[in-house]
């Protein structure tokens, strides 16, 4: 199995889940600077694109997604598996071909589809059950990096 691209949910797994709300309604979330660097360094040497697709919608996250470059940004997504079929027939990809990392039930359709399945070490316990890889790292403290470090593993037997 060719893993070719990677769809990652923000909030619980690219971030710790926490959303910090200031008085004045400012947001602030915080990413880990190793799964950036996976993500925007490894994943282009495997041939892997990086995608994100999340059900809240900040500009925050497209700031993050621009300084990692990554150009498939979909945020304000309720079906989240309608949005990724569209961007999987738009890079002609099969389902067995894409990896998915969530962290919560809204993920699960997703994780149902696709060919390779993740989530992190502190990922709903249900989610737990069907995944291919669970990290042991939670989210937003290395859960992706390590999941990129593995899609790069299996890259590397396959070529």
């Amino acid at each position: 199995m060719k893993i070719k691209m990677l769809v990652m949910d923000v909030d619980g797994t690219l971030t710790d889940g926490k959303i910090y709300m200031g008085n004045a309604g400012e947001q602030m979330k915080a990413f880990n600077a190793k799964d950036g660097y996976g993500i925007a360094q490894i994943l282009p040497k495997i041939g892997v694109v990086p995608v994100i697709i999340t059900g809240r919608a900040s500009s925050i996250v497209q700031n993050r997604a621009r300084e990692l470059k990554i150009t498939e940004l979909y945020q304000g997504v309720g079906d989240k598996l309608t949005i990724l079929k569209q961007v999987a027939e738009h890079y002609h990809l099969s389902a067995e071909e894409i990896a998915y990392m969530g962290d919560d039930l809204n993920d699960l359709e997703c994780m149902h589809y696709c060919g390779y399945t993740a989530c992190p070490r502190d990922g709903a316990a249900e989610l737990k059950r069907y995944v291919d890889f669970v990290s042991s790292y939670d989210g937003g403290s290395g859960a992706v990096r390590e999941f990129v470090e593995r899609l790069a593993e299996m890259a590397q037997t396959t070529a």
